[in-house]
C-alpha cells in the first residue's frame, strides 16, 4: 500500500501496519460539512449550475489568482450555497444532470478548487495547508496529508479527501493532463485560479487557456542560456507519466518526452527555441511553493485548533 502524491510523502506500508494505520486513517478524518440549509430535493434540480461558484471567483480572485480569503471568510454566503449544491449534487449521485464527459470534467474541477478554498476558509488564517495539521500518529506522512488527505469534503451526498478526488476521479477517469493546470490546490506554487468557473460548453477552449497561460510564465518554464538549463515546475515531475502517456497515445508513431508535450502549448518563437537546445540543456524541476495563494499573506504560524488533534474525527459545520 503507497500513500500519496502531489509532492507528498510516498510511503510503503504493508501487512497488519497497513490495516491497523487505514483502521486509524477512517476515524482520523475531519469531514467539513456545509452550513446547515435544507437543499432542493433532487426532482427539482433540472440543471446543474456553476453560477454561485462564478461569484465566489469573480469577487473574490484577482487577475493574479490570488483570493481574498479574509473578505470572503466575513462573506461566505456564495461559497456556501455553492458548497450545498456539489454536497448534495454530482455527476455520481445524480448522472442525469451531467450528460457529457465535459459536464462531468467541468464539476470536478470546479469541486476541487471550490473544495480547498472551504478548507481554507474553514481554518483561515493560515500562511499555507501545511499549517492545517495531521493527526500525530502520521508524522512519517508530508505536512500536506493533514489538507489533502485528512480533510474530507462533500460530494454528492458521500465524503471524500482532495487527494482522492484528484488521483482517483479527476486523473483516473479522464486522463487529460490539462487538468494540472485546471485544479488549484491554494498555493503559489499552483497554477493561477482563474476568476470564471469552467463550464462544459467552453472546457477544452478553457484547459488549452491555462496551460498556456501556465507555461507563459517564467516559475513555470523558462529556458536558461547562461546555465544550459530548462527550468520547469515540480508539477512537470510530479505527474510526468501523464503528459508522456497522453503524448504517446496521441502520436504513437513518435517517442514521447515531457519536452514533446510542453512544447504543443508554446508560442511557436518559445517551441523553436526549445527544441534547439532540448537535447543540450539539462532539465532542472523547481522547488513548489506552498505559501497560501491569498491577497493578504500571513505570518505564518501553527493553526493551534487544527493541531491539537481534538477536532479530528469530529464534523465541522462551517
Amino acid at each position: 500500500m503507497i500513500l500519496f502524491s502531489r509532492g507528498l510523502l510516498i510511503v510503503p506500508i504493508r501487512g497488519a501496519l497497513a490495516i491497523f494505520l487505514f483502521g486509524w486513517v477512517a476515524i482520523g478524518c475531519t469531514t467539513i460539512r456545509p452550513q446547515p440549509m435544507e437543499a432542493p430535493p433532487p426532482s427539482s434540480l433540472q440543471t446543474f449550475s456553476h453560477e454561485r461558484f462564478d461569484t465566489v471567483l469573480a469577487t473574490f480572485v484577482d487577475a493574479q489568482g490570488l483570493v481574498d480569503y479574509a473578505r470572503l471568510q466575513q462573506n461566505p454566503q456564495d461559497l456556501e450555497a455553492y458548497y450545498r449544491q456539489i454536497a448534495a449534487y454530482s455527476p455520481d449521485s445524480h448522472p442525469e444532470l451531467f450528460t457529457t464527459a465535459e459536464h462531468k470534467l467541468a464539476y470536478w474541477i470546479n469541486a476541487y478548487n471550490a473544495g480547498a478554498i472551504k478548507i481554507v476558509t474553514t481554518y483561515y488564517p493560515i500562511a499555507s495547508v501545511l499549517e492545517v495539521q495531521k493527526p500525530w500518529l502520521f508524522f512519517f506522512m508530508s505536512d500536506q496529508a493533514g489538507f489533502f488527505f485528512f480533510r474530507r469534503l462533500a460530494f454528492g451526498g458521500k465524503t471524500t479527501s482532495l487527494y482522492y478526488l484528484e488521483n482517483k476521479v479527476i486523473r483516473e477517469r479522464f486522463g487529460d493532463p490539462r487538468i494540472h493546470f485546471a485544479v488549484n490546490c491554494a498555493s503559489l506554487g499552483c497554477p493561477r485560479l482563474p476568476q470564471r468557473s469552467f463550464e462544459a460548453r467552453t472546457l477544452n477552449r478553457q484547459l488549452d487557456h491555462e496551460t498556456r497561460r501556465f507555461l507563459a510564465e517564467q516559475r513555470n518554464f523558462r529556458i536558461d542560456h547562461a546555465n544550459r538549463t530548462i527550468h520547469l515546475s515540480a508539477i512537470f515531475e510530479w505527474y510526468h507519466e501523464d503528459f508522456t502517456q497522453w503524448y504517446q497515445a496521441q502520436f504513437p508513431e513518435l517517442r514521447a518526452s515531457l519536452l514533446d508535450y510542453i512544447a504543443l502549448y508554446l508560442p511557436p518563437e518559445r517551441s523553436k527555441a526549445l527544441q534547439e537546445v532540448r537535447d543540450r540543456y539539462t532539465i532542472s524541476y523547481e522547488p513548489y511553493d506552498w505559501g497560501l495563494n491569498d491577497q493578504n499573506p500571513q505570518p505564518p504560524h501553527r493553526n493551534e485548533r487544527s493541531a491539537t488533534g481534538l477536532d479530528f474525527c469530529q464534523p465541522i459545520d462551517r
